[in-house]
This record gives C-alpha cells, sequence and structure tokens, in this order.
C-alpha cells in the first residue's frame, strides 16, 4: 500500500509548484479563448493537472536508489505475451470455482490487484476526455493508448536515459488494462457527471458587458508585455541613461495603442484593449496615462535601478531613494484600496479618462465598471 501512497503523497506536495508555472499559460489561454477566467473550468483543469502528475507518479516511483542499476543478471525490459495478468491470477489465486464465497479473495491477492490499479489508472483520463474535452470514443481510444504508452515508454528507457537501464518492465497488458480503463472512464462519466454543470453551457449566460476587466487579467497582459520589452529594457538600463528606457516605455505604450486602436501585444493575446472618453483612445490621453504610470512611477525607479542617481553624492541619492521609496508605497496602498472597493479605476486611468475593454471579434463587447 505504502508504494501507492508515497506517490500520491509527492503529487499533493509538488503540485503547488507545477500549478504556479501552469497558471500563467492557462490565464492566457482562457482569456484568449473566453475573454474571462469561469470558475468551474479553473477547476475542472486543476484537478486534471493533479490527476495527470499523480498518474505519473505512480508509473515512475518508487525510483531506483542510483543511475546505475544495469547488471549481468538483468532480466528481459519488455513482455510480449498479451493477456499474461489472466494466467497469473488463474495460477495464484486461492478462488475456487463453484463457490463463490471464495471469490472475494480476489481483491487481495497480487495478480487482481495490478490488473485492478492498471485498468483504474486511466479511469479519470477518460472522464476528462468525455466531460470536459468533449471527445468521441474513437478519439478517447487512441487518447487513452498514447498516454499509456507515454508511460510505458518512460518506465523502459529508464526515464529517458536518466537510469542506465530500464527499473520496470513493458508490458503489452499494461497497454491494454490501461486503455481500457481510459473507455471505462468515458463509458461511466455520463452517470458519474450527471449532476455536475455542463461545460458546454457555461458562456451562455455570461454578460461580458457586465464583467469587469480585472487587475488579474490586466496582469497577464503586463507580464506579456514584458516579456516583450525585457531584451530592450535590460539594454537601456545598461546604458545607464534612465531618459532612455522612460522613453523605450511611453514609446511602446502609447504609440502602438495609439495606431492599433488602444491594442499593445499583451493585450491583444487577452482580448482587451484601451478605450478613452471617446472610443478610439487618444494620444493625449495616452500621454497622460502612461506619463503618470511610467515617467512618473517607473521613471522614478528606473533612476535608481540605472545607478545615475549616485553621481550626486550621497545626501540627494538617499533623499531621492527615500521619495521614490514613499510614492511607491503610496501606490501600493492604492492598488490594495481599490482591490476592495466597487471602483476599480486607478488615479492614473481616471484622469486620462481611459478604460479597458474586453474584445470580441475584434469590436469591443465589455468596459469595466466604473462605479
Amino acid at each position: 500500500m505504502d508504494n501507492y501512497l508515497l506517490p500520491v503523497r509527492y503529487a499533493l506536495i509538488s503540485f503547488p509548484v507545477l500549478a504556479f508555472f501552469f497558471t500563467l499559460p492557462f490565464l492566457i489561454v482562457q482569456y484568449r479563448r473566453y475573454g474571462y477566467i469561469n470558475k468551474i473550468r479553473l477547476v475542472v483543469l486543476y484537478l486534471l493537472l493533479l490527476y495527470m502528475l499523480t498518474a505519473l507518479y505512480l508509473v515512475i516511483l518508487p525510483l531506483p536508489a542510483n543511475r546505475h542499476i544495469c547488471s549481468g543478471a538483468a532480466g528481459p525490459a519488455a513482455s510480449f505475451v498479451s493477456f499474461q495478468f489472466i494466467r497469473d491470477m488463474l495460477r495464484e489465486t486461492q478462488a475456487v470455482a463453484g463457490m463463490p464465497l471464495t471469490y472475494l479473495r480476489l481483491v487481495t491477492e497480487r495478480a487482481f490487484l495490478e490488473a485492478a490499479l492498471n485498468i483504474a489508472l486511466l479511469v479519470p483520463f477518460g472522464l476528462f476526455l468525455r466531460y470536459y474535452f468533449r471527445r468521441y470514443a474513437a478519439a478517447a481510444l487512441i487518447l487513452s493508448f498514447m498516454l499509456s504508452l507515454f508511460f510505458e515508454i518512460t518506465q523502459v528507457t529508464g526515464l529517458y536515459g536518466i537510469y542506465d537501464c530500464p527499473y520496470r518492465l513493458f508490458d503489452v497488458d499494461d497497454l491494454m488494462l490501461n486503455t481500457a480503463g481510459g473507455m471505462l472512464g468515458y463509458s461511466i462519466a455520463p452517470l458519474l457527471t450527471r449532476f455536475l454543470p455542463d461545460l458546454s453551457r457555461l458562456d451562455e449566460n455570461i454578460d461580458l458587458a457586465a464583467k469587469q476587466v480585472g487587475y488579474i487579467h490586466r496582469w497577464v497582459a503586463l507580464q506579456l508585455d514584458g516579456i516583450v520589452l525585457l531584451p530592450f529594457l535590460l539594454a537601456s538600463l545598461h546604458s545607464g541613461k534612465p531618459a532612455v528606457t522612460i522613453l523605450l516605455l511611453l514609446a511602446y505604450y502609447t504609440m502602438m495603442p495609439f495606431l492599433t486602436g488602444g491594442r499593445t501585444i499583451g493585450k491583444w493575446m487577452v482580448r482587451i484593449r484601451l478605450q478613452g472618453r471617446g472610443g478610439r483612445p487618444r494620444l493625449s490621453e495616452l500621454l497622460v496615462r502612461y506619463g503618470l504610470l511610467y515617467a512618473l512611477l517607473g521613471g522614478m525607479n528606473a533612476v535608481i535601478i540605472s545607478g545615475a542617481i549616485t553621481d550626486r553624492g550621497w545626501l540627494p541619492t538617499l533623499l531621492y531613494i527615500g521619495a521614490a521609496v514613499v510614492v511607491d508605497i503610496a501606490f501600493a496602498i492604492h492598488v490594495l484600496l481599490k482591490m476592495f472597493r466597487g471602483d476599480k479605476q486607478l488615479f492614473y486611468e481616471k484622469w486620462s479618462g481611459t478604460r479597458h475593454v474586453i474584445m470580441t471579434n475584434g469590436d469591443s463587447v465589455s468596459r469595466e465598471k466604473e462605479s
């Protein structure tokens, strides 16, 4: 039993780390496809992630103590004898034909338990294929087989060369039983999910016009823009001229939205854009918005990062850093207060008259609530 509980424990421990790296791609895909995050879809996908991690650990754990596990007496690395698990059950079982009460002994016998666990391993996979991904039976059959084949190849290659020999057997029976488990899960999915929400209709009653463009939505767009700008920002900061960094940010965040109707690369990827008082943002509105955000807030920090202020002496440097810290703290408090209030617009958005809107088929279908 410990051999099966150990992978589950490791999966629960490592899941938060994997989920952390999974979150940003997940948010990008969800915002790009749907324009918002549905909590039910979020829960289902994270459950799928936890299941896949647990299944992988069940296949590869426990690991050998060291990488060098080859020996002259090593057995075969693969078994291509089909239905060997039935022969093993018949040979090892203490159940007696014609005596039904002895059939209960099967559930405690090694051969039966191994076969049952191999079937159970992919039952959740079949459930997800039908309930969330809405695949047809033929696709579920192929995908279940491919996932099982991936597990078997992972074992027979010694984790793709990490170990110098396979430490588990490639077994054709495992392929058959895993695939059967996937199809079993697919078959019983309607019974097990009949009381769950219909994922195909999650977005039917969603009014994007009533939804805000939240801070997480904006944060994802900011991260994507940051990835695009990072090489140029590093080069400009390395030059020791903060004015270059400020001009770069202003050029990207003002000229690009002005020319594209409120979009940057990051905003376009998550289906949002900026809108001014009259619809399409004017250059003056963008200059006010990003002048306050990047020239004032960002510019003060860019001066410190570039080291340009250190040539002014210790007292001006200390005073400047102190002022920058006060401004940063005040802005952080401002953002935190807005997060828990109905009015989500930050000061630079109100002063510039700009706001984010959600895009559908190139048109604005939703705007951020202002109160």
